[in-house]
């Protein structure tokens, strides 16, 4: 009970990470030390669906039973309330306090970005250079902004669904903001509230297959090249630090501007304090239990 509960409160912290803009529950897995379990738990799980396409229920049902739903059951409970608690309130604070939630997030995921990288065995040169190229690039790219698009063609709709999912995956980046980035995220807030049933299918479809391949190819780099992996994780978190700037300028704020002296105090308290909150829930995290179905899954 112990374990499944400590579970829950990791899928709690991962939902309240989801409700900004800009940082993903990835990270919070990546710091929690559960996100190489997370991939290998969600790749079970997709992988028990492919005898039901072939029509195969016995061996359908055998997988599904396999999954381990000890580890995927809490962390998604923890998710969900998360969610539903905590929406509105996340969203008035954006509103009212845009800077100073602003810095408490960029001190996390800064700090999300030291502890990952204390995870690395090897943090030689190599290491080192594959975290500042993957960081210079995520810098450069987050940089673009897409005006919105009004009627994009459905194989678009589909790929904007594919590389939602992968960064909601991936550590660093918020899939609400690949939506903006590539000028779709009207447009299926718009689906979503008008019941565009196509649009809602195709873009459900995209989900699906962008969620079965990142998670094949990330369950096997990770066993393969767990350092080289991480280190680009790293370097992804750095890199998405450019959303979470405090004061944004620019058109859809794509610039960076100088901070004013009246906001910096308040602002960078909140981000020493985001930092903090990382390196607690990190250590809170290594002495708890895992689920037992859970354990040993996902390591390189």
């Amino acid at each position: 009970m112990r374990a499944l509960l400590v579970q829950v409160l990791r899928g709690f912290a991962m939902g309240c990470a989801d409700l900004v803009p800009g940082v993903s529950g990835a990270t919070v897995a990546l710091v929690l030390g559960i996100y190489e379990r997370l991939i290998a738990s969600i790749e079970s799980l997709v992988e028990a669906f492919a005898p039901l396409l072939e029509g195969r229920l016995r061996q359908f049902g055998r997988r599904l039973l396999a999954v381990p739903w000890e580890f995927l059951l809490p962390l998604g409970a923890g998710i969900f309330t998360a969610i539903v608690l905590l929406s509105r309130a996340m969203s008035r604070l954006l509103d009212e306090y845009p800077h100073e939630m602003a810095g408490f997030f960029f001190g996390l995921v800064a700090a999300s970005a030291f502890i990952a990288w204390g995870r690395l065995r090897d943090r030689g040169s190599r290491n080192v250079a594959l975290a500042v190229g993957t960081g210079v690039a995520a810098y450069v790219i987050l940089g673009w902004r897409s005006g919105a698009l009004g009627d994009p063609p459905l194989w678009f709709v589909a790929l904007a669904g594919a590389a939602a999912i992968t960064a909601m995956v991936l550590p660093g980046i918020s899939g609400s903001f690949v939506l903006l980035m590539l000028g779709m995220y009207e447009y299926v807030l718009d689906a979503v509230n008008e019941r565009d049933l196509v649009v809602l299918a195709v873009f459900a479809a995209g989900v699906a297959a962008g969620l079965v391949s990142v998670v094949h190819l990330l369950s096997w780099l990770l066993r393969r090249f767990h350092d080289p992996v991480l280190a680009a994780m790293v370097g992804l978190l750095l890199g998405s630090l450019r959303v979470l700037w405090p004061w944004p300028d620019g058109v859809d704020g794509a610039a960076l501007s100088t901070p004013p002296w009246s906001e910096l105090p308040a602002t960078c308290a909140l981000a020493v304090l985001g930092a903090v909150t990382v390196v607690g829930l990190a250590r809170a995290s290594a002495r708890a239990p895992a689920p037992r179905a859970a354990r040993g899954r996902g390591r390189a």
